[in-house]
């Protein structure tokens, strides 16, 4: 009989192959877990305490979403809400005073998304996860900030109407009908006016550009410096009326 070494050694060989292979895979999960969850950046307190006082806004933590709706009333809802997506590695309540003004002057329904392992690059769930949240609301806007804008572009096909934050499309849109806004800002030192600018063409043709002198890429949010970012000049006040007012006429057109 022929002797078995070659077999068995071509066993063993196969099996130090998946071995290494699988401690490749394994490594690259834990490697992607550990970054996912180190250096978030966390709400800042006193936006955000502004915005949990404001008798105007019920806020609702559904687990994956934050719903920002206008309360009481006084409060007229428009039928019109915004899906944001947040920013790679930064807290969803960081968004919550920015957006507050959609809610308190121009009577929208927010919902502020909470990725998965906070990258919206992972984060495969449907737009209807989100507008589900808000079933009274007829019309939705998606949006986001940073790499959540580059997923809000890849959702919004599903939607009425995008926006995006300091950020722009990885997608070809340019066929698309669909009514688009980016707010950008002079100083932001990652979505960069060049990179903004080099993106254009992959925008719907009519699609509305508007630059906020003086803003960097965090102040789309209230989480604090970022790093490789700019330096802004912009207040938090003024970013915040430029986002209510641009976006507010968007939620108008498409009513």
């Amino acid at each position: 009989m022929p002797p078995k070494r070659p077999r068995s050694r071509a066993r063993r060989v196969l099996g130090w192959t998946f071995g290494i292979l699988g401690g490749v895979v394994a490594a690259v999960v834990v490697g992607i877990l550990v970054y996912s969850q180190v250096g978030v950046m966390g709400a800042e307190p006193e936006p955000l305490a502004a915005v949990r006082a404001d008798e105007r806004i019920t806020i609702s933590d559904e687990g994956g979403a934050i719903v920002l709706a206008p309360a009481g009333a006084g409060q007229e809802r428009v039928g019109v809400g915004l899906v944001f997506i947040p920013g790679a590695k930064v807290d969803a309540w960081a968004y919550a005073s920015i957006l507050s003004g959609l809610v308190t002057e121009d009577g929208m329904t927010v919902v502020i998304t909470k990725p998965w392992l906070n990258l919206a690059f992972f984060d495969l769930r449907p737009l209807s996860s989100f507008t589900d949240l808000a079933s009274d609301t007829d019309h939705w806007i998606v949006g986001g900030h940073s790499l959540g804008g580059v997923r809000a572009c890849q959702l919004a096909s599903d939607a009425d109407a995008l926006v995006l934050f300091g950020s722009y499309c990885a997608n070809d849109l340019s066929a698309s009908s669909l009514p688009a806004l980016s707010i950008t800002g002079t100083e932001d030192g990652l979505s960069t006016p060049e990179k903004v600018d080099a993106a254009r063409p992959l925008l719907p043709t009519g699609a509305t550009f508007v630059v906020i002198p003086g803003a960097s890429h965090a102040s789309f949010g209230d989480y604090g410096p970022q790093p490789g970012d700019g330096t802004p000049t912009a207040t938090d006040a003024q970013v915040r009326a430029v986002v209510t007012e641009q976006v507010g006429d968007l939620a108008a057109a498409i009513r």
